[in-house]
C-alpha cells in the first residue's frame, strides 16, 4: 500500500469542507492515476458509499483493478453497463444480470429497517451508460426480496410462484444465474449475489435445510442458516405470470412493466459521495449513446418492430445531471473553468523511461540522494529490487522508506510535490517499459473447464453402439412390464427393425456413435456374426497401428539429448509477473514441458488446449528456460500476422530481461531479414519467431535448442519431414487448438507425449453467436455498440477481389467508424501497418480475409462479424470465433450468409452447429460435430478411416488402448500405468454380465422426470467400480432429488450385484422359475469343485451353473446371493 499524503496538500482540506457544506469545490484537475485514491480518501474521512462514474467499461475495468490495489478490503462492486443498444431486443448476459442485481441488493440494504452494514463502506464503480439504464424502483426491489431461514414456515408452491414472478427460469438442472428447479421437496435456485446455486430442502411447509451445491456436479458444498431470494432481472413479472411467461419479455421492457423504472442514484443513501471521472467525457459518450439510441428506436419504428409509444429506457444525461444534484458530484477532472489550480502544480504524471533501466535505476539514485520517495509498481518487483540493490553500496545507501516496491499492476504513475517540498513518485510498468500490464481477471464463480465430449450423451433417433451387438438407433427410453415387474430400458433398432431392449443396468455398454464423416451409418443385423467378425478385425488393425506408435516412441527414447538446468531465479521472477490466473492444467502443461525440458531425452511434447486458453504462456516459459541456458529457440508459426501478434507477446513478457527477440517474415525488408540472419548465426538472437521463412537453407542457429511449432498441421509436406528429422537433434514443443477428443488422448498417454489445457482462464465469458442471413442495419448496430463500450470489431471477407468495395459499402453503413483494409495479398509494410494501428486502437473495424484466423489475440476487439459464412469449414468458423471473447468483456459474433446466393445445406449446417456449440471449451464438441476427425488423422493416419467407421470413434479408441496396453505387458512394463486406468475401467472393455432379477428397478418419472437426467444417471451408475462409487451415489441421489424410493434403491442394489458378478467370473445371474441361476464360463473340474465347496451348504453345482437349496421367497435369497458372490470373489483372488 502507497501512503499518498493527501491531507497536506492544500486543496483537499477545501475539497473535503466543500463535500461536507453541499457545495461544489469545482473541477479538481487530478490526473487519472490518482483519481481513485484521492476518491477513497475523501470517503475514509467522510465514511458512506462511493459512487465513481467513468465514461467507458474499459476504464472501469482499470479502476476495479487499481481500487483492489488501494482497498484489498474493500466492497467494490462494478455496476456493469448492457452491450445492448437502447432499444435493442438482445438480452443482457447472465454476468451484466447479476452483476447490477448484487449492487442493487447491496445498497437496497440502506434502506431495510435493521439490516446492518459491516466492514468499509460500499465503493461503487460505473460507467454512463449503465447509469442511464433505467432500473427496477427502489421500493419494488425491497418488497421482492425474499428471506428464507432454516426451520422458518413457507409454502414450497408459494415460493414457487413468486421465483417465476422474479424473473428465473426453470430448468430440469440448474446450471446458471437467474435459473430455478423444483421437484418434490427440493427447490434449487440460482441467486445474483451467490457464487454457487443453492438446495432448498423442504419438510412439508417447513424449511429443513439451505445449502450451496456445485454447478457442475450438482453435489451440496455447504450449509447455510438463511438466504434472501432476490429478482433475476430489474423488472418484476405480473402477478399472473406462468412457467416460461418470462421468456416474452426483455430486458429492455423493464420501462414497459415499470412505468416509473429508476436509476441506480435512487438506491444511494443519503450523504453517498459521487465522483466523476471526466465531466466532458461523460458528456461526449452519454451524447453519442443517445444519439444512437433514438436512430435505432426511429428505425425500429419504421420497420414495425417498435410501437411509437413504446417509453424511453433510459435517462439522459442532463436528467442524471439533476438527479445528482443533491449529492453534489465531485468533478475529478480538468474540465470546467474553476479547476483548482494547486493540484494542476502539485501532482504530475511520472517520468517515463521508455525500457532504458539504467536510466531508471540512475533517475531512482538520484531521487533518494535528495531524500524523495520512490515507489516501485511493477510486474517485475523482485528483477528490478535486485538490480537497485546492486547498484546501491552501504556508502550511498537511502533512507529507509525512501525506495518500495510493490509487486502488483497499476495503470500508471505519478510524481506528487508536498507542501514541505518532499516529493513522492510512482513508477509503474508504463513508465519502465512503456507497456500496461494487462488486466488481473478477478476471480467469478469458479474456472469453467472444457466441455469434453460426452459418448454417452444421445437423443431419440441418434446412432450409437453397443458393444455386443453393433450400431443401433436409439429410440428413448421406454418402461416394460416382464413377470409383473415394472421396468425402464433403452430401446434400440436395429437393421430391418428389429428391436432390442436393453436394461438400464447396461447402459454403460452403449455409446454415441461418431464417425469419420457426415455419412451415416450402416445399422447392425441382430444375431448376424458380423458385428463380431468386424470387431476382430479392427483388433487387429489397431494392434498394427499400437505397435508402430510403440516402436516411434522408443527409438526417441533412446536418442541423448541436452539437459537443460532447473528454473533460474529469472524464471521465477518471469512467471510471477505474469498477469493472469493460471489454471491448474495450464501449470500443470508448464510442469510438463520443463521437465521434459530438463530430461536428457530430446522433448517431443504436443499441447492441445481450446483457442484463448494460454499455450502461448508455456510457450513463452519455455523459451525463456532455454535462452537462459544459453539455447537459441525458434518459434515458427503458419502466417505473417501470426508471427507479429507473437512477437509484440513475447517483447512485452520478456523486456525486463536480457533477452533478445526477434522475427523473421515478409513484414521484414530484405536488409532486415540478412541483418537478422546474420545475428542468428553469430547468436546475438536468443529467440526467432518466423513463417517458414525460418525453414530455408540461409537460416542458420549458432546453437538451436528449442523449436516451439504452432499448429503443425498448417505445414506442408515437406515441411512436416524437416520437423520429423529435428525432433531426433533438439526439444521440439508443439501447440494445436485443434482438439483431441480424450478417449484418444488416454489411448495415447505414455506413447506420446501429450499435455491438455481443458480449463477456460477466470473470468472468460462465452461468445454470443448469432446467424442469418446478411442485415447492414444488425452490422451496423453491431458496430456501434462494440465502439460504444470503446472496444473495437473483426470483419471478416474472405475475397480480397472485392475487399475495397466491400470496404466503401461497410464505411456508408457506419461513417464514424475508422475502418483498415488489411489481406494477404498487401505489401508487407502496409499490412504490417495496418495491424499495428488496430493493435494501438487508432481503427475501430478490421475488414480482413481469414487472415486473422489463427492465434490473434487482442483482448479489446470483442465483436466479429464473418460475411459469407456458410462457405466456411466448421473448423475454420471456430477458429474465427476465438479471436473474440479472449478478455473480459462480454463478446459477440455474427455469422451472416447471402440468402439471394442460395446458401447450401451443409453451409447452413456448420453455421447452426456453430450457434449451438458457443459455451467454453466446446471446441472438442465441434471437433466431433466436424466429423473430420482432424485431430485422430495428424496422429493415426488416413489409412484408419475405414476402422473407425466401422465401430465409431469411441469403440475404436477403446480398443487401441487395449491393444497399447497389450503391447506394453508383453515388453514387461507396468500393465495399469496411471495413463491407462481411466480408460482401461470403462464398462465397454470389461467383461459382459446380464442381471435379470425379481425387482422393479428403475428411476421413476415421479422422481426425476428428465429423461436425459436419467440416461446420464443410468450411465453413471453403470460406470461405478467400487463400493465407495455405490454410496456415493446414493448420497448423489438423495442430496439432488430427495430421499430414494425403493425402485432406485433396487437398481443401485441390482448393479452392485453386477458388479460382483463381473469380479467372481460369472455371465449371468437370473431368475428362473422361482430358482436362481448363477452361470459362468466353462471351468476346469477342479476350480469347480473347489468353487462349489466354499458355496456349500446352500448352493449346488449344474454343468455351468450353480442352483440354491434355499426358498427365494421372502427376503432372504437377496442376503444368500451377495454371500455366495463374495466368497466366489475371495476364491477367485487365491
Amino acid at each position: 500500500m502507497i501512503d499518498i499524503r493527501f491531507s497536506e496538500l492544500d486543496g483537499f482540506d477545501f475539497t473535503l469542507t466543500a463535500v461536507r457544506e453541499g457545495r461544489s469545490p469545482g473541477a479538481l484537475g487530478l490526473i487519472k492515476s490518482v483519481r481513485l485514491p484521492f476518491a477513497l480518501a475523501l470517503q475514509r474521512r467522510e465514511p458512506a458509499p462511493l459512487l465513481f462514474i467513468t465514461g467507458q467499461l474499459n476504464r472501469a475495468q482499470v479502476l476495479m483493478e487499481e481500487l483492489n490495489f488501494w482497498e484489498q478490503d474493500s466492497g467494490g462492486e462494478l455496476f456493469a453497463e448492457p452491450v445492448p443498444l437502447f432499444y435493442e431486443d438482445t438480452d443482457w448476459d447472465e454476468q451484466t444480470r447479476s452483476n447490477r442485481i448484487a449492487v442493487l441488493e447491496q445498497l437496497s440494504r440502506n434502506w431495510i429497517p435493521g439490516q446492518v452494514q459491516n466492514g468499509s463502506p460500499l465503493v461503487v464503480i460505473t460507467t454512463a451508460k449503465a447509469l442511464m439504464t433505467r432500473t427496477i424502483p427502489r421500493r419494488d426491489f425491497i418488497l421482492a426480496r425474499k428471506m428464507i431461514r432454516v426451520h422458518a414456515e413457507q409454502n414450497l408452491e408459494e415460493l414457487a410462484r413468486h421465483i417465476l414472478r422474479l424473473g428465473y427460469e426453470f430448468h430440469e438442472i440448474v446450471s446458471g444465474v437467474g435459473q430455478f428447479s423444483h421437484r418434490g421437496g427440493i427447490l434449487d435456485i440460482w441467486l445474483a449475489n451467490q457464487p454457487h446455486p443453492l438446495r432448498i430442502e423442504f419438510f412439508g411447509d417447513e424449511v429443513d435445510s439451505i445449502r450451496s451445491f456445485d454447478e457442475i456436479s450438482q453435489r451440496s458444498i455447504e450449509k447455510m442458516e438463511e438466504c434472501v431470494i432476490l429478482p433475476a432481472r430489474e423488472f418484476l413479472l405480473p402477478q399472473e405470470m406462468k412457467d416460461g411467461d418470462v421468456q416474452h419479455f426483455h430486458d429492455r421492457d423493464i420501462c414497459v412493466l415499470h412505468p416509473h423504472a429508476s436509476s441506480l442514484l435512487s438506491y444511494l443513501p443519503k450523504g453517498t459521495l459521487i465522483c466523476l471521472d471526466d465531466q466532458d467525457i461523460l458528456i461526449t459518450v452519454s451524447e453519442e449513446v443517445e444519439k444512437d439510441a433514438l436512430e435505432l428506436r426511429e428505425m425500429l419504428i419504421k420497420e414495425g418492430k417498435l410501437e411509437k409509444n413504446f417509453p424511453t429506457p433510459y435517462f439522459s444525461w442532463s436528467e442524471l445531471v439533476d438527479q445528482m444534484q443533491p449529492f453534489n458530484p465531485v468533478n475529478m477532472s480538468f474540465s470546467g473553468t474553476d479547476t483548482l489550480p494547486s493540484f494542476r502544480q502539485c501532482i504530475q504524471p511520472a517520468p517515463r523511461f521508455g525500457g532504458k533501466t539504467d536510466d531508471f535505476l540512475k533517475f531512482m539514485e538520484e531521487e533518494t540522494n535528495q531524500h524523495h520517495q520512490v515507489v516501485v509498481v511493477s510486474r517485475q518487483t523482485e528483477r528490478l529490487q535486485k538490480l537497485w540493490l546492486e547498484r546501491t553500496t552501504l556508502q550511498n545507501k537511502p533512507v529507509s522508506g525512501m525506495v518500495d516496491f510493490c509487486n502488483t499492476n497499476l495503470n500508471s504513475g505519478w510524481m506528487i510535490t508536498y507542501p514541505d517540498s518532499s516529493v513522492q513518485y510512482c513508477i509503474t510498468d508504463e513508465e519502465i517499459f512503456g507497456f500496461q500490464p494487462a488486466i488481473r481477471a478477478r476471480r467469478r464463480r469458479g474456472q469453467q473447464e472444457l466441455t469434453v465430449f460426452d459418448f454417452g450423451s444421445f437423443i431419440p433417433g441418434d446412432y450409437v453402439v453397443h458393444f455386443e451387438y453393433g450400431i443401433a438407433r436409439y429410440q428413448g427410453l421406454v418402461m416394460r412390464a416382464l413377470d409383473g415387474v415394472e421396468k425402464e430400458y433403452l430401446l434400440l433398432e436395429f437393421a430391418d427393425g428389429d428391436e432390442l431392449y436393453v436394461p438400464v443396468h447396461q447402459a454403460d455398454r452403449i455409446s454415441l456413435y461418431i464417425g469419420p464423416d457426415a455419412r451415416p451409418p450402416k445399422l447392425s443385423s441382430l444375431g448376424s456374426p458380423n458385428w463380431e467378425g468386424m470387431k476382430n478385425r479392427v483388433k487387429q488393425a489397431v494392434q498394427y497401428v499400437a505397435g508402430d506408435l510403440l516402436e516411434l516412441y522408443t527409438k526417441r527414447q533412446s536418442v541423448e539429448g541436452y539437459s537443460f538446468q532447473e528454473d533460474s531465479d529469472w524464471q521465477h521472477e518471469l512467471e510471477a509477473s505474469f498477469p493472469y490466473e493460471e489454471t491448474e492444467d495450464q501449470l500443470q502443461a508448464i510442469e510438463d514441458v520443463k521437465r521434459d525440458m530438463e530430461r536428457t531425452k530430446p522433448m517431443d511434447r504436443l499441447l492441445c488446449g481450446d483457442v484463448g486458453y494460454g499455450k502461448t504462456e508455456v510457450a513463452v516459459r519455455a523459451a525463456f528456460k532455454a535462452a537462459m541456458d544459453g539455447k537459441q529457440v525458434a518459434l515458427l508459426v503458419p502466417t505473417t500476422v501470426l508471427a507479429q501478434q507473437h512477437l509484440d507477446t513475447f517483447r512485452q513478457r520478456l523486456t525486463p530481461f536480457p533477452v533478445k527477440v526477434e522475427m523473421l517474415s515478409r513484414f521484414r525488408t530484405e536488409a532486415e531479414q540478412e541483418e537478422i540472419l546474420l545475428a542468428l548465426a553469430m547468436g546475438e538472437i536468443d529467440i526467432v519467431i518466423g513463417t517458414h521463412r525460418l525453414l530455408q537453407k540461409d537460416v542458420q542457429f549458432k546453437d538451436l535448442g528449442l523449436l516451439i511449432i504452432d499448429e503443425e498441421q498448417r505445414f506442408g509436406v515437406m515441411h512436416k519431414e524437416f520437423f520429423k528429422k529435428m525432433r531426433e537433434k533438439i526439444d521440439v514443443l508443439t501447440l494445436t487448438a485443434t482438439p483431441i477428443p480424450r478417449t484418444l488422448y488416454m489411448a495415447l498417454s505414455g506413447i506420446r507425449d501429450i499435455s491438455m489445457i481443458n480449463t477456460a482462464p477466470t473470468d472468460r465469458l462465452p461468445v454470443t453467436t448469432h446467424i442469418g442471413g446478411y442485415d447492414s442495419e444488425l452490422v451496423r448496430r453491431a458496430i456501434l455498440r462494440e465502439i460504444d463500450r470503446g472496444g473495437q470489431v473483426f470483419f471478416v471477407h474472405n475475397r480480397v477481389q472485392t475487399i475495397n468495395t466491400f470496404a466503401a459499402h461497410l464505411q456508408s453503413i457506419v461513417p464514424e467508424a475508422r475502418i483498415a483494409v488489411a489481406h494477404g495479398q498487401m505489401p508487407e509494410q502496409q499490412l504490417a501497418t495496418v495491424m499495428h494501428q488496430f493493435t494501438e486502437q487508432k481503427v475501430d473495424v478490421l475488414l480482413s480475409t481469414s487472415i486473422i484466423e489463427s492465434g490473434l489475440d487482442i483482448p479489446n476487439a470483442n465483436t466479429l462479424i464473418v460475411d459469407r459464412g456458410d462457405t466456411f469449414g466448421l473448423a475454420q468458423l471456430y477458429q474465427l470465433r476465438g479471436r473474440v471473447g479472449r478478455g473480459t468483456q462480454k463478446a459477440y459474433a455474427y455469422f451472416f450468409f447471402n440468402a439471394r446466393n442460395n446458401p447450401t445445406v451443409e453451409g447452413l449446417e456448420r453455421l447452426e452447429v456453430i450457434a449451438e456449440n458457443s459455451q467454453l471449451g466446446s471446441g472438442y464438441t465441434i471437433a466431433m460435430r466436424d466429423l473430420e476427425m482432424r485431430g485422430a488423422g495428424d496422429l493415426l493416419g488416413t489409412q484408419q478411416h475405414g476402422h473407425i467407421a466401422a465401430v465409431g470413434f469411441h469403440l475404436y479408441t477403446r480398443l487401441l488402448a487395449n491393444a497399447v496396453k497389450n503391447i506394453k505387458q508383453k515388453q514387461g512394463e507396468e500393465p495399469l500405468v496411471d495413463q491407462f486406468k481411466e480408460t482401461l475401467t470403462q464398462p465397454d472393455l470389461r467383461p459382459f454380465v446380464s442381471v435379470d432379477l425379481p425387482l422393479p428397478t428403475s428411476i421413476p418419472v415421479g422422481y426425476i422426470p428428465d429423461a436425459g437426467v436419467r440416461l446420464e444417471l443410468y450411465r453413471k451408475l453403470a460406470r461405478v467400480t467400487s463400493e465407495n462409487g455405490f454410496q456415493g451415489i446414493e448420497e448423489e441421489f438423495r442430496d439432488r432429488f430427495g430421499p430414494p424410493p425403493p425402485d432406485v434403491l433396487n437398481l443401485i442394489w441390482q448393479t452392485r450385484i453386477k458388479l460382483m458378478a463381473e469380479k467372481a467370473g460369472l455371465y449371468s445371474i437370473a431368475m428362473e422359475s422361482q430358482q436362481l441361476v448363477l452361470r459362468y464360463p466353462a471351468l476346469p473340474k477342479d476350480i469347480k469343485r473347489r468353487n462349489l465347496i466354499s458355496l456349500e451348504p446352500y448352493w449346488r453345482s449344474g454343468k455351468n451353473e450353480y442352483w440354491p437349496h434355499f426358498s427365494t421367497d421372502g427376503e432372504e435369497w437377496k442376503t444368500r446371493l451377495v454371500e455366495a458372490l463374495d466368497r466366489l470373489v475371495e476364491r477367485g483372488r487365491k
